[in-house]
């Protein structure tokens, strides 16, 4: 089953960022195309293929030509984003592996202070046992966020990128 999104422009440059000076086939998507595309592939069920119908309400000079460069250019920045989205994971797996060497050595330093504090009758030296020990663990909360949480969501966001640059798509005009 295909699933279509289809998106209404009065001209196909409305499509593009106005501000990148780029060809079309490199330019970046204006933010609100961007944004309005991957919404409604989000809400599209993963195990269905998508398909992108660009409406025009003016008609482009050659209707071949814009349906080949519309087709060329979706591909061409989803791609792009699909591999900013990787180089992105990759950031977090260096950046989650640098916080967990720091979190285990802080923990380490943390736990071999409260057993140097020897267990008295005082209340303060239980308190300052179990704050070294809160802290420590504390320390470890970034890592583990990062390995818990904060990956997956951007190996689904290449995924769905990846789904959009292999879209088929249309430009139908109704001038």
């Amino acid at each position: 089953m295909t699933e279509l999104i289809e998106v209404n422009l009065t001209e196909l440059n409305q499509l593009f960022n106005s501000l990148d000076p780029s060809p079309f086939h490199e330019r970046d998507l204006d933010h609100d195309a961007e944004e309005f595309i991957v919404s409604w592939a989000q809400e599209h069920s993963h195990k269905h293929d998508l398909k992108l119908v660009v409406h025009l309400a003016k008609h482009p000079v050659d209707v071949a030509d814009a349906q080949k460069l519309v087709a060329n250019s979706i591909a061409h920045y989803f791609e792009y984003r699909a591999e900013m989205t990787l180089r992105e994971f990759k950031r977090l797996m260096r950046e989650g592996r640098a916080s967990f060497l720091i979190g285990l050595l802080f923990l380490g330093a943390c736990q071999f202070a409260a057993t140097l504090i020897t267990p008295a009758d005082g209340n303060w030296q239980s308190v300052a046992r179990e704050g070294l020990t809160i802290i420590g663990w504390v320390a470890m909360w970034k890592p583990l966020e990062i390995y818990l949480y904060r990956w997956w969501p951007l190996l689904s966001l290449r995924k769905l990128y990846q789904r959009l640059s292999r879209m088929p798509v249309e430009v139908h005009c109704s001038a």
